[in-house]
């Protein structure tokens, strides 16, 4: 097997990159911290290759791309999981870059991760491309509207090519994560309900890729909670989550 995954230097990429290793697969390991890279491939059990690039550099990703298919040929398994989380407030004249930085990463990241590979695995009738979203996605959260936005678009977005991809052989999946132990969320300073361990999140990613579904939130009961807040009225959606813990927001400079 053969998986191309970005933003595998940490956290929930640095799962999946040890979970598909230990699987026997080879790995192309792209992030922008080419010594987080080189440090985890030195502990895969299988070949793996690095790729540096940042996901919002559409030439770059192209061109790591091309260097994967040169050395292993087409992957079996693209998963687009390079993403970002800060919290915003509008009106902070400083966090407009913030935003665009979110929605860089999380939205056209995604695109610029699969654009090289659709029409080779097209052609090829074969692969499968996997969006890591999430739950934010679900309702806009206070104190974190770029990152809720981007997510809602990642899912709007896998659901759209999915759908273009129908009747081809490839696959899209999208999966949305809850509350996952990473550094990205130890800075929470709220309770982050059922939340598990990146390596378990990847166990559990795996399984729910393998099964054939097009669609899962990991884990199991965050899929209750998301549904539940998708049909919560407005009023009192606005009530409860007013008074919501917010994820801080990201230092100047």
């Amino acid at each position: 097997m053969k998986v191309f995954l970005t933003g595998a230097s940490s956290g929930i990429g640095e799962a999946l990159a040890r979970h598909y290793a230990g699987r026997g697969a080879t790995v192309g390991l792209v992030a922008r911290r080419r010594a987080m890279l080189e440090a985890l491939a030195a502990g895969l059990p299988s070949p793996s290759t690095i790729h540096e690039a940042d996901v919002r550099d559409a030439q770059a990703m192209r061109a790591a791309a091309a260097d994967f298919i040169v050395r292993h040929g087409l992957p079996d398994l693209v998963i687009a999981n390079a993403g970002v989380s800060h919290g915003t407030l509008t009106e902070y004249e400083g966090d407009a870059d913030v935003f665009r930085q979110i929605l860089e990463i999380n939205v056209l990241g995604l695109a610029h991760a699969f654009q090289p590979f659709v029409g080779p695995m097209r052609k090829a009738g074969r692969g499968t491309l996997v969006v890591v979203a999430s739950v934010a996605g679900y309702r806009g959260l206070p104190g974190a509207g770029a990152y809720s936005a981007s997510k809602a678009a990642a899912i709007r977005y896998s659901e759209a090519l999915r759908v273009e991809l129908r009747g081809t052989g490839v696959r899209v999946v999208t999966i949305c994560p809850g509350y996952i132990a990473t550094p990205m969320t130890a800075k929470n300073p709220y309770p982050m309900p059922f939340i598990i361990a990146a390596d378990d999140f990847a166990r559990r990613f795996a399984r729910a890729v393998d099964s054939g579904r097009g669609y899962a939130v990991i884990p199991w009961q965050m899929a209750i909670v998301a549904k539940l807040l998708a049909i919560l009225p407005d009023a009192l959606f606005d009530r409860i989550f007013s008074r919501a813990g917010r994820k801080p927001r990201k230092p100047p400079g």
